[in-house]
């Protein structure tokens, strides 16, 4: 790994910008300098990071001179904004957002899986959808084992996945089913406590979410799997944090379940929780705060001749975003691609 980066975090006051702080003092990240940046209107902010404080200035241009690496945690019109500015400052860009996923000149990577492609950067690598890289960890050692053609997924998503405001808003719903009083709508379409609402992000032409479809799309890239069938829902649940996956896959070859569970207990990234007879399962709860896939509950799907089913549970603003974006950064700093 290179001695000392110098690395700017932008949205460093947000949900995934605080844990990025935590999941890079906790992996020892080599930072020689730490630039910590935000909303003008946040600035002055002062963030600890081991044992220092820090005072979180505006972003700017000027504030990408002397960093190698940007980590963008804002909304993809602020990255987008941003982005080729920041590369023109000589510095990396790894974004959490979706305005460069799709983009053809952008690697996708969860480095579990496709980790090479960061060497084929041109200044901005791409974070994954939270939804996108759960699956991805626990479906690809199976991909390369027998071949997926087919996924069926529906996610079952915390209200953490829409930020501050969303658990904010679940409290605030809790509170108001309790007292029987209809509660104020503002990040969620419905209330969400007591309830699952079958609708993230916005209606697309087709009928399903872009929330869906980024985990088709963004599925299809990172595999360097485009002719892979995926049909995806992806429902919000009042859980706090970490979403959990339903995943059903149809495969070339025939693949048993203890075959599959060997597969995935050697898999970086993963770990197997499927004694159901001890009710032995991944949950959300105990998920938290982890930067492992967790799967389980791995049987043979009746609806086909080689299909297997696996649920799924993972922290979406760890594995699904800081720490992903994190271990992209490793990367780039052990293999000096900044």
């Amino acid at each position: 790994m290179a001695v000392g980066i110098k690395l700017a975090i932008v949205g460093a006051t947000g949900a995934v910008g605080q844990e990025m702080l935590k999941v890079l003092e906790e992996r020892n990240f080599p930072v020689r300098e730490l630039i910590c940046l935000a909303d003008p209107r946040e600035a002055g902010t002062r963030l600890k990071f081991k044992g220092e404080e820090y005072t979180v200035a505006g972003a700017s241009p000027e504030a990408f001179k002397r960093a190698d690496i940007a980590l963008l945690a804002v909304g993809s019109d602020v990255s987008k904004m941003m982005a080729p500015g920041i590369v023109a400052q000589n510095c990396v860009v790894i974004d959490n957002s979706y305005a460069f996923r799709m983009d053809p000149e952008v690697p996708l990577v969860v480095p579990e899986v496709n980790g090479d492609d960061i060497a084929m950067h041109k200044g901005i690598i791409a974070n994954p959808n939270c939804s996108t890289i759960i699956m991805v960890v626990a479906i690809n050692p199976l991909h390369k084992a027998a071949v997926i053609k087919r996924i069926l997924v529906s996610t079952y998503q915390a209200v953490s996945g829409a930020g501050k405001a969303g658990l904010d808003e679940l409290d605030q719903h809790i509170q108001a089913a309790m007292q029987g009083i209809d509660p104020e709508l503002n990040v969620f379409v419905h209330p969400i406590a007591f309830n699952v609402i079958p609708h993230i992000d916005v209606f697309e032409d087709n009928a399903y979410t872009r929330e869906e479809m980024k985990m088709v799309l963004e599925t299809q890239k990172i595999m360097h799997a485009p002719e892979l069938r995926i049909a995806a829902t992806a429902v919000r649940i009042p859980v706090y944090r970490s979403h959990s996956e339903s995943i059903y896959i149809e495969t070339e070859k025939t693949l048993s379940p203890d075959e599959a569970r060997q597969i995935l207990a050697a898999a970086p990234g993963v770990v197997v929780q499927d004694s159901p007879e001890q009710n032995i399962y991944p949950m959300p709860l105990f998920s938290s705060d982890r930067d492992e896939v967790f799967v389980g509950r791995i049987r043979r799907d009746l609806s086909c001749e080689n299909g297997l089913a696996l649920w799924v549970a993972a922290d979406q603003i760890r594995k699904g975003a800081a720490t992903n974006a994190i271990q992209i950064a490793e990367i780039v700093a052990e293999k000096n691609l900044y």
